[in-house]
């Protein structure tokens, strides 16, 4: 978890790091390009530790192989363990689409189909691309 958590962390300043650097104008350009979503999902209860488990090994799996992906950060409802919900965010639209023909993300895919009650996509769009900025200087920090 820790090596996760660790490559998370990396992942997210190597895509922020050289936006800190040009500017407001170049992070608002690479705002929109980016793709950020929140996967919405309901969990027969059944399969619950099952699920969790292979969502885990893909988020990590995304996050590490991916060059594309800066986020996987999966999340269960605190008063429902079987709503979940998936902050996903990638540097492009190109890198998602590319996210969905992975070996780990197709395991993740046809090894949970059953699993699902209720899959929901929501695409988002940030309001203040600096706050991002204050985010991740906030993690290292400084």
């Amino acid at each position: 978890m820790c090596l996760m958590k660790n490559n998370f962390v990396q992942r997210f300043f190597a895509f922020v790091l050289p936006l800190l650097f040009s500017g407001f104008n170049a992070v608002a350009a690479q705002e929109q390009k980016m793709m950020v979503r929140i996967s919405e999902i309901q969990v027969e209860a059944r399969h619950l530790e099952q699920y969790k488990a292979i969502l885990s090994e893909e988020a990590e799996a995304s996050v590490r192989l991916e060059p594309g992906v800066i986020a996987i950060f999966p999340m269960y409802q605190r008063d429902s363990a079987t709503e979940f919900r998936i902050l996903e965010m990638y540097s492009s639209r190109e890198a998602y689409e590319s996210h969905l023909k992975t070996p780990h993300f197709l395991k993740y895919k046809s090894a949970t189909q059953h699993m699902v009650k209720s899959l929901k996509l929501v695409d988002m769009q940030a309001i203040d691309a600096k706050t991002m900025d204050s985010m991740f200087i906030k993690m290292r920090g400084r």
